[in-house]
């Protein structure tokens, strides 16, 4: 539990930046995805037309929220059951059933598969 608990800690100041390619734009992002820091270190984007100031914003930030899915996924990844990918259960491509199905833990009386309960019919 302390091992979790420092990994928890160092993503609590942990970022990742992205810079477009003409360095016109830079973005930061925190380990929650939420954006900290947008800066145009040139004055190149104000020759940008906006369609291509708002495309490269975007690029920007959904490239640092991508290396930091990453950073987390390596981070956190040593403590999720054997054989689960962390990145694809952060991504929501993972299966839930098939996860807690790899905990082996009890599942509840009546369930005679993970994820699917019998119930009582309406009547």
């Amino acid at each position: 539990m302390a091992e979790f608990a420092q990994a928890n800690a160092s993503l609590e100041s942990a970022t990742e930046e992205a810079v477009s390619k003409d360095r016109a734009v830079s973005a930061k992002v925190n380990a929650k995805g939420e954006l900290v820091e947008l800066k145009f270190p040139t004055q190149k984007y104000r020759q940008m037309a906006p369609a291509e100031l708002s495309s490269a914003i975007k690029d920007v930030i959904e490239r640092a929220r991508n290396q930091m899915s990453a950073h987390v996924a390596q981070t956190l990844g040593r403590f999720a059951p054997e054989g689960v990918n962390m990145a694809d259960a952060m991504n929501g491509r993972i299966d839930p059933t098939q996860m807690m199905g790899k905990l082996d833990l009890p599942f509840p009386m009546g369930t005679d598969v993970p994820g699917r309960s019998e119930r009582p019919e309406a009547g």
